[in-house]
């Protein structure tokens, strides 16, 4: 090597202690909380979605590595309070860890390894690092929760577009049908892998390109526009080719690659567009402060010791107390099989063994499953029940893949979905109303609609709310009271139209106090 590559590599005396201790920690935060880094990583391997979060910690280190220089004058300061802030940070992940959200772990892990930064090296490197630091937050896998609203989005737009274009069009849900054929907007089709990574590329092209605040922030905005629009438009234009081509074009592969092609070149577009308005010559910005770098004193030296063995300290210790809550589990529950009471309440309808279910509610990682249909007074109705004996990240009852009808399912096709109150014996309760329309795609007779009424029943209590229920886990879990809940689906059928809810009423009048108590026998031994 020579003079000047050495030069770049060496490292100030002042620097070499702190900087030090610095990597060390962040090594101690990745070994305490592998799991959790595993998970994530188990997830950028295993969704497109989230594929472009390998490339976020080498552009991390990039980005620090390029201001070296500009950081290097500044004095390494440990700040001691800031292990407050990672105790903060380690609770929260612990929170996240009791309810089973991954995403809350995640940003909390990815916050432990940030506050490291100005913990060892001080708040002044801190804020030089600033977007180097906040970049790395690009690495939580974050954001499917908005995939069944982008979903909706773009079948509004692609039906209404279509509808201009001359075409008519049946809607039912997000399933559409024109005179060439039948349409169905899912998942894939939701846009949010395009948005990920364009918000990720473009965040980091406007800190890159412009010096000002204003013009980064309009081009975050713009990068994440585009590719929602993109999207949308994306849709339409496979719809009507394969509708002008008689369904010979824009089919199959064709449908992902005319996708990928026409997104490639909005996205280039975009960033060509944004090159016009490039305002800096590429170098990193200097910090705003560079005082003479000089000897820390003895007190800094102390304050960084200190520092990293309370980081350490809160992290571990927040993992060695509450470790025993999280993962309890109950032997008696584990042997106990989810059988059918006779009746549901002294004067309830009792089940049939014989009618299968029409619908095939999916609830991933449920010990058991399994529903039944009831003859009341008001008619027949069908109960389905999925019951977790704890939950971990493998088994949740609450989670994005949950549902009345399967994701895979398109004979199934969901149109309403909201959180209504119903009248019950023991008084009104939440529960999620839902509609689907479907039905044997085979047969010529026409689609079956069928009403649902959907609650989960945790610690005693019947919850609609997917955010009621992680803070209902939560509050069970910290008591003491393992994880073990039950997921409730009650539908019918709505034939003549309207039937269908005067019978679901009628049972949650009449039997949901014979339900209830059947559904706390499944959790007893926890209480």
């Amino acid at each position: 090597m020579n003079t000047a590559t050495l030069r770049a590599w060496a490292v100030p005396s002042a620097w070499r202690v702190p900087l030090l201790a610095c990597l060390a920690t962040v090594a101690l935060v990745m070994v305490l909380f592998a799991d959790t880094l595993v998970a994530m990583v188990t997830i950028w391997n295993r969704s497109e979605t989230y594929a472009h979060a390998f490339v976020v910690p080498p552009i991390t280190v990039w980005l620090i590595w390029r201001m070296r220089a500009q950081i290097a004058p500044l004095r390494p300061v440990p700040s001691l309070w800031v292990a407050g802030l990672v105790a903060l940070f380690a609770l929260l992940w612990r929170l996240g860890d009791l309810v089973q959200v991954a995403a809350l772990q995640q940003f909390m892990l990815v916050g432990m390894l940030v506050a490291v930064v100005p913990a060892t090296l001080g708040w002044q490197v801190a804020r030089a690092l600033m977007f180097p630091l906040g970049f790395l937050f690009f690495a939580v896998p974050f954001g499917e929760f908005l995939t069944p609203t982008l979903v909706q989005y773009t079948a509004d737009f692609t039906v209404g577009a279509v509808r201009l274009s001359g075409v008519p069009v049946f809607r039912e849900g997000n399933q559409f049908v024109i005179p060439s054929g039948r349409w169905s907007v899912v998942e894939a089709c939701s846009g949010i892998r395009y948005l990920m990574a364009s918000l990720m590329v473009g965040t980091l092209f406007a800190y890159l390109n412009y010096r000002g605040l204003r013009r980064r922030w309009a081009f975050v905005g713009v990068s994440l526009v585009v590719p929602i629009v993109a999207n949308w438009l994306r849709a339409y234009m496979i719809v009507m080719i394969g509708h002008l081509s008689d369904n010979r074009l824009a089919t199959g592969v064709d449908h992902i690659v005319y996708g990928w092609v026409f997104f490639g070149i909005v996205i280039t577009a975009m960033f060509v567009i944004g090159a016009r308005w490039t305002d800096t010559d590429g170098a990193p910005e200097a910090p705003a402060a560079t005082p003479s770098i000089g000897a820390p004193p003895a007190a800094s030296w102390a304050t960084l010791v200190v520092a990293v063995v309370l980081l350490v300290g809160v992290m571990a210790g927040v993992q060695w107390a509450t470790r025993p809550i999280a993962d309890r589990t109950d032997v008696a529950l584990a042997a106990q099989k989810l059988i059918w009471p006779a009746r549901l309440g002294s004067d309830g309808p009792s089940p049939s063994d014989t009618e299968p279910g029409l619908l095939t509610p999916s609830f991933a990682g449920a010990h058991e499953s399994s529903q039944r249909a009831f003859d009341g007074p008001a008619g027949r109705i069908w109960v389905y029940v999925a019951r977790y004996r704890f939950q971990d990240e493998q088994r949740k009852l609450v989670s994005s893949v949950n549902g009345v009808t399967q994701t895979t399912d398109h004979a199934w096709n969901l149109v309403g979905n909201a959180v209504t109150p119903v009248a019950a014996q023991t008084g009104p309760i939440k529960v999620r109303a839902l509609e689907v329309v479907g039905g044997d795609s085979d047969k010529p007779t026409p689609p079956l609609r069928v009403r649902a009424r959907q609650f989960y029943w945790i610690d005693g209590h019947a919850v609609a709310g997917d955010v009621e229920a992680k803070l209902r886990q939560a509050w069970q879990a910290l008591a003491g009271r393992g994880s073990a809940a039950v997921v409730v689906v009650v539908y019918a059928v709505d034939e003549p139209t309207g039937a269908a809810d005067a019978r679901l009423d009628a049972f949650f009048k009449a039997d949901f106090t014979g339900l209830s108590a059947w559904l706390a026998t499944l959790v007893a031994p926890l209480r």
